[in-house]
């Protein structure tokens, strides 16, 4: 059984498939629709020659039960309802993207995850099960959210030296309050973070597609998914 597994981000989506080492990828942002989504995956798959079984997607917003509960901050509207089966004509899983990065950087105990991204994602796997969470939008400090300090306008707003101290206090408050054991810092910005703590460590974006291959496999796909 052949896997694809879909990253969709806020600046770009990307595939691999099982049995490919080098993902391909096209743009995404503030106009792409989950319309434009399938159509730009069925092109850039079918260019390439990537047959496939079955699906897993990382998608940028809260999912329940492989459903979009609402629209992603970064992207067009109409992911909520929108029937992806139907569209790609496959059996599909659909979890948030932070958790899908999450699962593929996971070794054990109870881990944090948080993606430094377009804006913030965030899991918790305690014991192998997997607690996608939406942390970005809490309050954090002066009238603002998480996500302001730690995601993309946050470094942009602040300066790196400045962001990377809320990055650390974010994370420290975060952890705190998640009792994790240790915290795993994946998206495109986490290679932005010089010094960290004893309890972190760096991810790598290549996690996604291992964790949306592990939704999958049989083991995993029973103790992660719910």
């Amino acid at each position: 059984m052949k896997t694809l597994v879909i990253d969709v981000g806020g600046t770009h989506v990307k595939m691999l498939v099982t049995g490919k080492r080098r993902h391909l990828q096209f743009d995404s942002g503030p106009r792409l629709t989950p319309q434009a989504l399938v159509a730009g995956v069925k092109q850039a798959t079918a260019r390439a020659a990537w047959p496939y079984d079955v699906i897993s997607m990382g998608y940028p917003g809260p999912v329940l039960h492989s459903h979009p509960m609402a629209d992603p901050y970064h992207l067009g509207p109409g992911w909520v309802g929108f029937n992806f089966r139907k569209a790609f004509g496959r059996p599909i899983k659909i979890i948030n993207d932070a958790a899908m990065q999450a699962l593929g950087s996971y070794r054990g105990g109870r881990m944090l995850f948080l993606g430094l991204g377009t804006g913030l994602g965030s899991a918790l796997i305690a014991d192998s099960v997997l607690d996608p969470m939406e942390l970005a939008h809490l309050p954090f400090k002066k009238g603002r959210t998480y996500e302001d300090f730690a995601g993309l306008k946050g470094l942009h707003r602040l300066g790196k030296r400045k962001w990377r101290k809320c990055v650390l206090e974010v994370m420290q408050q975060l952890r705190a309050a998640t009792l994790a054991q240790y915290v795993v810092l994946g998206g495109g910005n986490a290679r932005l973070m010089k010094k960290l703590p004893p309890y972190a460590r760096l991810g790598d974006n290549a996690n996604a597609f291992r964790g949306g291959f592990r939704l999958w496999q049989g083991q995993h796909a029973r103790r992660f998914c719910h």
